[in-house]
C-alpha cells in the first residue's frame, strides 16, 4: 500500500493537469468563438448597409441611364424631323441640338455603304481599317436602335446609347463585383461561402476548397454541416436578390481546440524518453555494481576452493572412504563451476552447440540427492532431436535456481516435476511444484530485480535467470500457470 500510494497520487496529479489544461483551453476556445461570431454579425450588418448603398447607387445609375436613353431618342427624333420637315421650315433649333451632341455616338452612311460622318465615336485602332472598324460598330453596337433613312440625299444614320450611359453601366458592374468580392474577403478571417437563396450556386468563397464542392450533393452536405454550427446570414445584393452567407470557425480556433492534446502528447513523449534514458542509465549502473560484486565473489571463492581441493587430496592419501570423497569432489567441482559463472558475468557468453535435453538431465541428476528426502522429483524426458546453441554452465545455473525456488515454495515437502522435450522446432523445459502458488499480482513482479517472498535473499535469482534465457539465448521464460495453494509451473522456451 505504501508503494502504490505515491503512484496513485502521481496519477491523480497528472489527471488533474490534463483536465485543467483541457478545460482552460476549451474556455479560451469558447471566448474566441464568441468573439468570431460577434465579428461576423457586425460584418454582416455592414454588408447589409453597403448592399443598401449599392442598391441606391444603382437606382441613381438607372435614372441617369434613362435620361441618357431619352437623349439618344430625342437625337434620333431630331434627325427624323429634318428628314420629314416641309420646305421652308425653320430648323435652326434642331440643327443647334444636333451640333450640341457631345455623348451620343452617330455614324452616317451613304448608299454605297461608306462612312460619311462620325460623331462621338472613338478612332479606330492602328491595326484595323477605318471602314471595317465603323462597320463593326454599326452592326454590333448601333444595330440595337432602328436606323434613320434620308431618301432625298441617299444617307442612313445609325446611333447608339450615349458614352456616359455605357460608362455608367461599366462602373455599376465593377462596383457590384467589387462589393461581392469584399463581401467575402473582409469576412473577419473566417471561412465564408456566399451562395444564392436556393443554395445551389456558389457566388464567392473564402477559405474553402471548391474542388470538394463540385457537385450539388457535396455542396448541400457542406451547407447542412455549416448551418448546424452557425445559422446562415441572409443578405440582399444588387442585381442578385437574396443570398445566404455560410461560415465556420477559423483555422486558428480549430488549431486551438487540438493544441492541448498535441501539447500533452509531446510532454508525454518527452517524459517517456526521459524515463527510458534514466531507467537505462540506472539499470546500467546497477548492472555494473552486480558485475563487480559477482567478479569479486568469484575471486574470493577461489582461495578456499583451492584449499578444499588440496584437503580432498590429502584425505584421499590417508585412506578416507572413497565414496564420501567422490561426493565431496562433486560439490567442489560444482562450487568451482559456480565461481566460474560469477567470474564470467558481464562478459559475452560462450554459446556452443549442445543437446539441451542432455544439459537438463545432467542438472536434474546432480540436484536429485540435494533437494531433500521429502521431495519427490519426477523427471519427464523427451526424445532428443538435435542441438542448439547454449551456454552449458549458464543453462544449468538457471535450472538449479528454478529447482531450489520450487523446493523452497513447497517448504521441502511435495512433488517436483521437471519436463524437457522438443515441441516442433522449439525446446520446452518446465519446472512445476506443488507449493504455495502465486497470485496474478505476484506473477507480474516475480522477475523484477529485488523482488522476493523469502525472509532471506536478495531477489536476484529469477531476474538473472530471465536475462540469461532472453538476452543471452534469445529464448523466453515465464510463469505458465500458477494458483494460490495449487503450485507453480515455470516454462522455458528455446527457438533454434
Amino acid at each position: 500500500m505504501q508503494e502504490t500510494l505515491p503512484k496513485r497520487l502521481l496519477f491523480l496529479a497528472a489527471a488533474a493537469i490534463v483536465a485543467v489544461t483541457m478545460m482552460y483551453t476549451q474556455h479560451l476556445a469558447g471566448i474566441i468563438r464568441a468573439e468570431e461570431q460577434r465579428k461576423v454579425q457586425l460584418w454582416a450588418e455592414a454588408v447589409k448597409q453597403r448592399a443598401e448603398l449599392v442598391t441606391y447607387t444603382q437606382k441613381l445609375f438607372e435614372e441617369l441611364g434613362s435620361e441618357e436613353r431619352k437623349k439618344a431618342d430625342r437625337l434620333g427624333d431630331a434627325y427624323r424631323i429634318i428628314q420629314t420637315s416641309p420646305p421652308g421650315m425653320d430648323l435652326t433649333f434642331i440643327s443647334d441640338f444636333l451640333f450640341s451632341n457631345k455623348s451620343v455616338p452617330v455614324l452616317i452612311y451613304n448608299d454605297e455603304g461608306k462612312v460619311l460622318y462620325n460623331v462621338n465615336v472613338a478612332p479606330p485602332p492602328s491595326n484595323v481599317s477605318r471602314q471595317e472598324y465603323f462597320d463593326s460598330l454599326r452592326i454590333n453596337v448601333m444595330g440595337k436602335n432602328p436606323p434613320i433613312r434620308f431618301e432625298e440625299v441617299g444617307q442612313t444614320i445609325y446611333y447608339a446609347e450615349s458614352l456616359r450611359l455605357t460608362e455608367l453601366r461599366k462602373a455599376m458592374a465593377d462596383l457590384i463585383e467589387s462589393f461581392i468580392s469584399e463581401t467575402v474577403i473582409n469576412s473577419a478571417s473566417v471561412p465564408v461561402l456566399l451562395v444564392d437563396s436556393t443554395g445551389t450556386k456558389i457566388v464567392k468563397s473564402q477559405g474553402f476548397d471548391l474542388t470538394l464542392l463540385g457537385d450539388s450533393a457535396a455542396l448541400h452536405r457542406k451547407l447542412y454541416d455549416l448551418a448546424k454550427t452557425n445559422l446562415p446570414i441572409p443578405i440582399v445584393l444588387p442585381q442578385g436578390g437574396a443570398h445566404l452567407v455560410f461560415y465556420e470557425e477559423s483555422w486558428v480556433l480549430t488549431q486551438l481546440r487540438f493544441f492541448p492534446a498535441v501539447q500533452l502528447l509531446l510532454i508525454a513523449a518527452f517524459l517517456l524518453v526521459a524515463y527510458l534514458v534514466f531507467s537505462s542509465s540506472r539499470r546500467a549502473e546497477q548492472d555494473r555494481v552486480w558485475v563487480g560484486m559477482a567478479k569479486e565473489t568469484a575471486h574470493q571463492l577461489g582461495t578456499p576452493l583451492s584449499s578444499l581441493m588440496a584437503w580432498s587430496g590429502l584425505l584421499a592419501s590417508r585412506g578416507v572412504d572413497p565414496e564420501a570423497l567422490a561426493e565431496m569432489d562433486k560439490d567442489l567441482f560444482r562450487l568451482q563451476t559456480v565461481a566460474e559463472r560469477f567470474s564470467k558475468i558481464g562478459s559475452k557468453p560462450d554459446l556452443t552447440m549442445q543437446d539441451p535435453l542432455a544439459v537438463v538431465q545432467e542438472t536434474v541428476e546432480y540436484m536429485r540427492p540435494r533437494i531433500g528426502k521429502h521431495v519427490d522429483l519426477v523427471f519427464e524426458l523427451g526424445e532428443p532431436q538435435g542441438q542448439i546453441k547454449v551456454s552449458r554452465p549458464l543453462l544449468s545455473w538457471v535450472l538449479e535456481n528454478l529447482l531450489r525456488n520450487a523446493v523452497d515454495a513447497m517448504d521441502g515437502q511435495g512433488t517436483l516435476t521437471v519436463r524437457a522435450m522438443w515441441s516442433g522446432d522449439e525446446v520446452h523445459v518446465e519446472v512445476e511444484d506443488t507449493g504455495k502458488g502465486m497470485s496474478k499480482a505476484l506473477q507480474r513482479k516475480v522477475f523484477e530485480p529485488g523482488f522476493t517472498t523469502k525472509s532471506r535473499g536478495w531477489g536476484l535469482g529469477l531476474s538473472l535467470a530471465k536475462r540469461i534465457v532472453e538476452e543471452m539465448h534469445r529464448g523466453s521464460i515465464y510463469v505458465a500457470r500458477s494458483e494460490p495453494g495449487q503450485g507453480t509451473c515455470f516454462r522455458i522456451v528455446f527457438i533454434p
